[in-house]
């Protein structure tokens, strides 16, 4: 039997919001397996039991870059340690100057794009002296690149926090503003089921399953049940399936036809995805450093 630990109780209880006991007693059922802990609570306390997707865990910011016909575009997150260094001048300029070169330059990868020349100095250099002038470690983390079929939009939300790039072909200026508003509120997976995990789907349907198995129904009714809930979850997580966020009479790809338009692409970051954020003790910080100072 694993052991189970209080930090790792403190860990699923702040990625899911469940009672400490309740996390306890999933641990100890999955033996402390993290993500199988995590779906014994959404089983036992619905799917509000996670919310660690989509949780900003590190700072940053996204920076866009759109050529002046929207034929050509780029996104980029670059990543700091504080929030305070996300709003430095220097910072912000490095991360704009990013976009640009990915969007001018076509790099295959980050290490391509930290090869390039940005002025007379490479990206890596130059990212290299930023650190050694604010004094926090800095990461290009990811980019995307679109030459589009259409116009592309973007929008740009909470302090460059969130970022979105869609392709919009057909349909009106005011059109793709409010598409890209909308993703960057409602946060798609992909654009249709075509481009959801197959493990997300599968964790869905074992979920509805157990839950339903608890709640008494029929073993004739199981798959049925896993079925419906399979084709809500896509229409949730699929921009073409969600309801418009400005008129929730209407799909996403109910709202195209009716403009003629369609979605190629579209991009969204969030800053700080999925990157465990460290936890610092500001006072013990504090302390540490003022003993040092006294040491010296």
């Amino acid at each position: 039997m694993a052991e189970i630990t209080a930090s790792m109780v403190k860990t699923l209880r702040e990625k899911t919001d469940a009672p400490m006991m309740e996390c306890k007693r999933a641990l100890t059922e999955a033996e402390g397996d993290m993500d199988r802990a995590e779906e014994i609570l959404r089983v036992k306390l619905g799917s509000k039991a996670s919310k660690a997707a989509g949780r900003i865990a590190a700072e940053g910011i996204v920076g866009v870059f759109l050529s002046a016909d929207g034929k050509l575009g780029s996104m980029i997150e670059v990543n700091c340690e504080t929030d305070f260094v996300a709003k430095n001048d220097d910072f912000l300029t490095f991360a704009k100057s990013l976009a640009e070169l990915v969007a001018k330059g076509k790099p295959a990868d980050v290490a391509a794009l930290a090869a390039m020349n940005l002025g007379d100095k490479s990206v890596e250099v130059t990212r290299t002296a930023l650190i050694g002038k604010i004094g926090e470690n800095l990461s290009i983390r990811r980019f995307v690149r679109f030459e589009a079929q259409g116009k592309l939009a973007s929008y740009i939300h909470g302090g460059s926090k969130i970022g979105v790039l869609v392709d919009v072909v057909g349909g009106d200026e005011a059109l793709a503003k409010d598409l890209a508003m909308h993703i960057a509120a409602s946060k798609p997976k992909s654009l249709d089921a075509s481009g959801v995990p197959a493990e997300l789907l599968d964790t869905e349907r074992r979920i509805a399953i157990e839950k339903a198995k608890e709640a008494g129904k029929p073993e004739a009714m199981l798959e049925k049940i896993a079925e419906g809930t399979v084709q809500k979850y896509l229409k949730e997580v699929t921009l073409l399936g969600q309801l418009f966020v400005k008129d929730d009479k209407q799909t996403i790809e109910q709202l195209l036809k009716s403009k003629g338009a369609k979605i190629p692409s579209f991009a969204l970051y969030i800053v700080g995805e999925g990157i465990e954020k460290k936890q610092t003790d500001f006072a013990a910080e504090v302390a540490a450093q003022a003993a040092l100072a006294t040491a010296k």
